[in-house]
């Protein structure tokens, strides 16, 4: 019984990781393919080559738009977590009247549509002189990614002995003290979780990069792989190898990081 169970698992397993894998996977054949074979439904090409690579690189500045995308997400994600820890730690640590009102806010504050606030956040960035700027993305990113990583982070410190913060009381440490030498470090795997998470969806934002950089030296990467079409034809061999080049990078910090993600994320799961 338990090997037909253990079977089905697998078989269930593998089914599932197909089907999330299957939409690389196709990109990834079909970058390969020759010009003459990309609208061809043939899974598997006898002429592989890099031609769509090549172009992809030549066409659009691919590179440029790709540290674009880093440098934007990574500002977003270090301020986010910094301003995102300290609010955090004094929702859930500090002895503070409403403290499940303010957490119930700050979820209300990210279930607002993008579409729902665009008009305003474009009107502010353009009033700033802003536009086409690092600056001007990065302050409507942190708008979206604050409320998500105050309440992830929230759970983390929730799980946390108070008798640590009492210990550290006792010593005579301040709050920001207590927070800096003792809470943040306990809870660094749900930090490093949280800002995975903050950094993809900087990276994979695609509206307000659209709309507030129109430079094309400015522009991010969804952005600039969405710009890759002729006057009458869509490239889509030079789409599928620049999607493939930029989605390698993510996978592979995502694997490289895998245990400290899995770390964050059961981190306080079994209570002892």
């Amino acid at each position: 019984m338990q090997k037909k169970a253990g079977k089905t698992f697998y078989i269930g397993l593998s089914i599932f990781v197909f089907l999330v894998m299957f939409p690389f996977i196709w990109v990834f054949l079909t970058s390969i393919k020759p010009p003459g074979e990309i609208l061809n439904f043939n899974w598997f090409t006898t002429n592989p080559n890099l031609d769509f690579y090549v172009s992809a690189l030549e066409t659009r500045p691919l590179l440029l738009y790709i540290w674009n995308s880093v440098a934007i997400s990574g500002l977003t994600t270090i301020i986010a977590i910094v301003f995102a820890s300290l609010a955090a730690y004094a929702v859930t640590r500090l002895p503070i009247r409403f403290k499940g009102l303010i957490l119930g806010t700050v979820l209300a504050a990210s279930m607002f549509p993008q579409i729902a606030i665009i008009s305003p956040i474009y009107n502010i960035i353009t009033s700033l002189g802003l536009r086409n700027s690092y600056t001007g993305l990065v302050i409507p990113y942190i708008t979206i990614s604050l409320p998500l990583a105050i309440w992830i982070l929230s759970t983390f410190f929730q799980k946390i002995p108070y008798a640590l913060e009492d210990s550290a009381k006792i010593d005579g440490a301040t709050p920001f003290q207590t927070f800096r030498k003792i809470i943040f470090p306990l809870a660094a795997p749900g930090v490093f979780t949280t800002a995975i998470l903050v950094f993809i969806a900087a990276w994979n934002e695609y509206l307000f990069a659209l709309t507030i950089n129109s430079q094309d030296s400015m522009r991010t990467v969804p952005v600039g792989i969405s710009l890759y079409q002729s006057q009458y034809t869509v490239p889509w061999g030079d789409i599928t190898a620049a999607t493939v080049m930029v989605t390698i990078p993510i996978v592979i910090v995502v694997l490289f990081f895998q245990r400290r993600i899995v770390a964050g994320l059961t981190s306080g799961s079994v209570k002892e």
